[in-house]
C-alpha cells in the first residue's frame, strides 16, 4: 500500500524541505549515506501530514523533534499523527534534535537496524 499525501500535505512537505533544521540535515545526509541502501524520503507526505524522513519498504517513519514539540498542543497533534500512522502499518521513532548533534552515528544505527528488521518482516 503507497502511501499518499494530501494536497495540503504535499504543499507543507514541500515548504519543510526548503526549511530544514541543522539537525535534520545532518541526518538526512547520513541516513542517504547508510550502506544498506535502505532509501529514505525526507519530508514525506503521508496523508495530511509531513514526516520528517519516510523509510517506504520498512514502513518506518522517522520524526526530528525540536523543542517546539514540547509545547502548546503540539504533544497532542504529535500523538494524533502517530495514531494515524499506526492505523496504516507505520511505526514512528521519535528523537529529540539535540541527539542528531551528540549521538548520530548511534541514531543512524539504530533507525537502520530498525529499518532492516521492519523490511524483512513486510516482505515476508
Amino acid at each position: 500500500m503507497r502511501l499518499e499525501g494530501s494536497l495540503p500535505g504535499r504543499d507543507n512537505a514541500k515548504r519543510l524541505r526548503q526549511q530544514m533544521t541543522p539537525p535534520e540535515i545532518a541526518l538526512w545526509l547520513a541516513l542517504r549515506a547508510n550502506a544498506e541502501g535502505l532509501r529514505f524520503r525526507k519530508q514525506h507526505a503521508a496523508g495530511p501530514y509531513a514526516l520528517d524522513f519516510y523509510c517506504a519498504p520498512a514502513r518506518l517513519a522517522i520524526e526530528v523533534d525540536g523543542e517546539a514539540h514540547n509545547h502548546g498542543n503540539r504533544p497532542q497533534r504529535d500523538a494524533t499523527r502517530d495514531a494515524w500512522l499506526v492505523a496504516q502499518n507505520i511505526r514512528t521513532l521519535h528523537y529529540p534534535a539535540r541527539e542528531m548533534l551528540a549521538n548520530l552515528d548511534d541514531v543512524v544505527r539504530q533507525i537502520t537496524y530498525i529499518a532492516l528488521q521492519r523490511r524483512t518482516i513486510i516482505e515476508s
